[in-house]
């Protein structure tokens, strides 16, 4: 192949990347005329499926016209930042999906950033222009103040826009006189995107992903920037200690279409997998071990948030788990390090515990989900934000916030973000919409969701980015309800629940067994109480009118692991199993 255009697609979650990437991949041929193959097939992890939001970065490369496109989806959500921090440094353009309706979002401003930052060409796709209410024109300017407000330089500024809908499989020039299919979009990547360079001289690669393969063992993935890798050929990897290291390179794999082929050498300008290098971590750079020249490693910004990661000593520990013991929860703690370079983990002085810092209550939430899905049981602590000191002054993180809701509850949004030390700057309305913008302290945001989607009868959309460090806000003062706790062990009876109703809401049912100590309720009082609700009714011979009338039960109220860490406090942690969530009081007497 002798061009090659390397390009990522960056945009705010949900504004249709993944979606795009599929009519890329129909438009250049990938798949049989009959082949089934289902939509977002990029997003092929279950928990990205069932979240519907890209998780990890992936790579495909389609042929278009006699040229190789090597395509990189990245992810939407602002805690996987590191995730897009990282593989930017493979492309040589970005292309930029805003929402026709919805316009530039937080996430969008972070991960432009980056990529003007690295000097990378971009491309503007304004997607989804067959929304109604849609406001394209609107949102074209919003971007191009965007790029102007974010340093672009002049020839960043004068990016080329596409509209279209990546659903309906059109792209063009103009919204009003919409195409019949994506080409338009492919003819201006393969023009407008700077061919890869390709120099001459030592190989050159820095290694800015991973993959593993239960037959080769773990593959490094990077982009060659100088000379010829040769399969079975001797090289150097330059460590982040200065130290350089001699390896062999075993077997060379460029991407096509959705997988990988093997090659006898790779030139500089693509994108490449080496197999037979065990001993690397990522921003290692592969080059000569006679005469090294690494790159710069990358600098990915720090964890705003950490967690106390903890086997499961609870009543019930070891009954659905494969993986239970200290070791385990270590071992598989730090293998997530590995690739995962926006999460650190730190030993406490107790051999079972464990600080585990990241990005966002999502960043964690999706390493206990996974670890949960591979058969490990463990239990966390209330997530803590990371507080800085600088120049003797205390400071926390600060995060944009976005809400959109309807006018008619927009008060109450306000009202709620308000509480939690969040200073409004702008409210504009956006078709039926009203755009309310926060500037907002990292713990004001937890466990704001659920309360905002209360308040609004869950219509409010709400994102959220870290924008910086900032002076201590002070102490909040948020009203909260108490825990009902049960102070028994066993299995709850329809009787005993129904004479409890009026004493708040119940997280459990009569069909699971609970455990003394377990938090299995909302107490509508700000204390806790501790109740039992496993004895039965006292039976008897006698029978009077209305003592037999069938028990009432109000539905349990249902929680996803994220709202579990939002909700839970400093005295209660979350037990995590492959089959259960549940809270508990740290102390369970």
């Amino acid at each position: 192949m002798s061009s090659i255009r390397n390009i990522a697609i960056i945009a705010h979650v949900d504004h249709g990347k993944t979606t795009l990437v599929d009519k890329m991949l129909h438009a250049a041929q990938l798949f049989r005329e009959n082949q089934e193959t289902g939509e977002l097939i990029l997003d092929n992890n279950d928990l990205e499926r069932e979240r519907g939001i890209t998780i990890l970065s992936k790579n495909v490369a389609i042929e278009y016209k006699g040229v190789k496109v090597n395509i990189i989806d990245t992810p939407g959500h602002a805690d996987f930042g590191g995730e897009v921090e990282r593989v930017l440094k493979m492309a040589d353009s970005v292309l930029l999906l805003v929402d026709a309706f919805e316009g530039p979002m937080p996430q969008t401003r972070f991960v432009l950033s980056k990529a003007l930052s690295l000097g990378l060409k971009p491309i503007v796709v304004i997607n989804k222009v067959d929304k109604p209410n849609c406001r394209p024109d609107e949102v074209h300017d919003q971007v191009f103040d965007l790029f102007f407000n974010l340093d672009a330089t002049e020839e960043q500024l004068e990016f080329p826009t596409f509209y279209g809908s990546s659903k309906q499989g059109w792209m063009g020039t103009s919204w009003e006189n919409p195409t019949d299919s994506i080409v338009p979009l492919l003819d201006g990547i393969v023009d407008l995107v700077p061919e890869a360079p390709s120099p001459e001289g030592d190989p050159q690669l820095q290694i800015t992903s991973l993959d593993f393969s239960s037959f080769v063992g773990r593959i490094a993935i990077g982009r060659l920037t100088r000379g010829t890798l040769k399969e079975r050929s001797f090289v150097g990897l330059a460590k982040a200690d200065g130290t350089t290291k001699k390896v062999h390179i075993k077997e060379l794999q460029t991407f096509r279409g959705l997988g990988r082929e093997k090659v006898s050498e790779v030139k500089a300008g693509d994108l490449c997998a080496i197999v037979g290098i065990d001993d690397f971590e990522i921003g290692d750079t592969v080059t000569l071990f006679e005469n090294p020249d690494p790159l710069p490693r990358m600098a990915i910004e720090e964890p705003t948030m950490s967690m106390l990661f903890m086997i499961n000593n609870s009543p019930f520990f070891g009954k659905e788990g494969k993986f239970v013991t200290s070791r385990h929860l270590r071992d598989r703690l730090y293998k997530e390090t590995e690739k995962n370079l926006a999460l650190r983990v730190e030993a406490t002085d107790s051999e079972d515990r464990f600080i585990v810092y990241g990005r966002g209550i999502l960043h964690l939430a999706v390493l206990i989900e996974t670890m949960r899905r591979e058969g490990y049981e463990l239990q966390v602590g209330q997530p803590q934000v990371l507080f800085k000191e600088i120049d003797g002054v205390k400071n926390e993180p600060i995060e944009t916030l976005v809400i959109d809701v309807p006018e008619a509850v927009s008060g109450k949004a306000i009202e709620l973000a308000t509480q939690r030390k969040g200073e409004l700057l702008i409210m504009e309305p956006k078709g039926d919409m009203q755009h309310l913008e926060f500037q907002i302290p990292s713990r004001g945001i937890i466990g704001l969701r659920n309360n905002i989607l209360t308040a609004t009868a869950g219509e409010a959309i709400m994102t959220h980015r870290f924008k910086e460090y900032a002076p201590f806000k002070g102490e909040m003062t948020t009203k909260s309800n108490g825990a009902i706790i049960s102070d028994q062990t066993g299995t709850p009876t329809a009787y005993s629940l129904d004479k409890l109703q009026d004493r708040g809401v119940f997280f459990v049912d009569p069909t699971e067994e609970i455990y003394e100590g377990q938090v299995i309720g909302e107490f509508n009082r700000p204390m806790d109480l501790r109740v039992n609700i496993i004895k039965g009714k006292k039976l008897t011979n006698m029978r009077a009118s209305g003592s037999d009338d069938n028990s009432k039960i109000a539905p349990k109220r249902l929680f996803s692991l994220e709202e579990c860490m939002e909700y839970i406090r400093e005295d209660e942690l979350v037990e995590v199993t492959p089959e259960n969530i549940r809270m508990r009081k740290i102390k369970l007497r």
